[in-house]
């Protein structure tokens, strides 16, 4: 596991509060083509209720088909299906006759209400006995509101963070446009997996492969974050629409599930840092992600401090925020747009959720504009147009807020949602989705290699004045890395056992 950062500003004022942003990257250790890969775990919890009789069905049954398929008979695989009560069609264990889990899943039939809450928890005990230490991945499939058993989300969303806690990965795929996106959104949050959109049965296919894919893929698994507060730094705040919760101590945890090999995700951190009396270099906190080898059920730790300097007052005056900080800024408020958006359309108000997309639009437009810190006409800011992942997101906001405005009220708050969440908690996998288009299957590619850490400048006055001068106080290429370790020989950067 690879960390590194790069700080909005990495000078700070003397004897001043003050704020840093960190931009952090995360990237998963690669697995070798060739090596043997760990036996996977993945629990169906299937809804057959009255709603998917038909189509929907019948394109769920065959993309199970296809999973089987792809699995080896090695691997577990279990069904659970519910419509007013919960039943387990494929109890979970090894595929040791295809054949006959094939038959079982093709004798599907639809019909009944929609206990949700009786399949996943049943599903969730299947996926804890069969997956013990190793863990396991769990996929709700949905098309309808349950209209039977416990609905409320707060609750739901606990009994998914519960199984993630005993080794359960979670995530949905809602089915059509009559599902509750909230509800399933709570789920995925609780059970940290992906919370996913298809209106159509070949869509839905395709994301169900996906999925496979990527548990197949796997490289790292129960991976959290925790960013420790202390003398340094006051209070953390997650950037956007990221899960965290607070520790007793004061540190901040983010948990982030499970990582494809070579998966990149990206984090934007805001510290808020008191007054220091002192000149020179600081370390604000370390933080320390914490994640199991899926193969050998090994646990390591990867650290990164994040330092800067404390310098005169006068001397920090004209630092300028490093475009790609503002940039990722502006990015994740476009996720809470979507969120906000989303919300607004399930109640009904196509000019607020319109508003908004536009208002997130423009604010990545904006990003090129020479007034925009850090923009073209600031020192060291002539970037040009706004970042390809930016204007990629601008692009898009402008179409979901056309379809906010004309398209069926169901399908724009289930595709603003799904894109937020996508692109929140999963971010490197929607890249490759938005990539080849929405529901085609797809093997996990490596995230590029991390740019390598740039030595730290020397400090004291001449020298610390020269650096200044270069960007507003700051080294313009200056990123923190998490150096290599012990844990480099088998692949792991920076990584530490535990």
């Amino acid at each position: 596991m690879h960390l590194s950062a790069l700080l909005d500003f990495d000078v700070v004022p003397l004897d001043t509060e003050d704020a840093v942003a960190v931009l952090l990257d995360i990237v998963a250790p690669e697995r070798e083509q060739s090596a043997q890969r760990p036996r996977a775990t993945l629990q169906i919890v299937l809804d057959t209720s009255g709603s998917m009789h038909g189509g929907r069905l019948d394109g769920a049954v065959q993309a199970l088909l296809g999973l089987i398929d792809r699995l080896d008979p090695s691997d577990d695989f279990g069904l659970v299906v519910f419509d007013t009560q919960a039943r387990v069609v494929v109890p979970c264990g090894p595929l040791a006759d295809k054949p006959a889990v094939r038959r079982s899943v093709g004798a599907l039939r639809a019909g009944g209400g929609t206990d949700l809450s009786s399949g996943l928890l049943r599903g969730i005990q299947e996926a804890r006995r069969a997956g013990g230490e190793r863990g396991a991945t769990l996929l709700l499939v949905s098309d309808g509101h349950a209209n039977n058993g416990v609905t409320d989300h707060d609750l739901l969303r606990r009994v998914a963070a519960d199984a993630y806690g005993h080794g359960v990965t979670v995530a949905t795929l809602g089915y059509g446009l009559g599902y509750d996106e909230a509800l399933l959104g709570a789920v995925a949050e609780g059970g940290t997996g992906s919370a996913l959109f298809a209106e159509d049965p070949d869509t839905a296919g395709g994301l169900i492969a996906q999925e496979a894919e990527y548990l197949l893929a796997k490289s790292a698994q129960a991976v959290s974050l925790r960013i420790p507060a202390g003398e340094h730094v006051r209070a953390v705040e997650v950037v956007g629409e990221m899960p965290s919760h607070r520790l007793p101590d004061g540190s901040v945890m983010v948990e982030l599930g499970d990582f494809h090999s070579g998966e990149e995700r990206r984090l934007l951190l805001r510290l808020e840092v008191p007054g220091m009396s002192s000149l020179g270099t600081v370390t604000l906190t370390t933080l320390e992600a914490t994640y199991v080898d899926p193969e050998t059920l090994t646990t390591y730790n990867a650290t990164l401090p994040v330092g800067v300097n404390v310098v005169p007052g006068d001397e920090a005056a004209d630092r300028v925020p490093r475009p790609e900080v503002r940039t990722e800024e502006a990015l994740q408020k476009a996720q809470t747009a979507k969120k906000r958006a989303s919300e607004a359309l399930r109640r009904g108000d196509r000019a607020e959720a319109a508003r908004l997309l536009d208002q997130a639009g423009r604010d990545l437009d904006d990003l090129d504009a020479p007034d925009f810190p850090g923009g073209p006409a600031a020192p060291g800011g002539a970037y040009g147009a706004a970042p390809a992942p930016a204007a990629a997101q601008a692009v898009e906001l402008r179409d979901m807020a056309r379809m906010a405005r004309e398209d069926d009220l169901s399908r724009a708050a289930k595709t603003a949602y799904a894109s937020q969440s996508g692109y929140t908690r999963k971010r490197g996998r929607y890249r490759q989705a938005q990539a080849q288009g929405p529901g085609t299957p797809q093997a996990p590619s490596p995230a590029p290699p991390t740019p390598p850490a740039t030595p730290q400048e020397p400090s004291g006055p001449g020298r610390l004045g020269g650096w200044i001068r270069r960007l507003g106080g700051q080294d313009p290429d200056r990123r923190l890395s998490s150096p290599d370790s012990p844990g480099e020989d088998d692949g792991r950067d920076g990584a530490e056992r535990s």
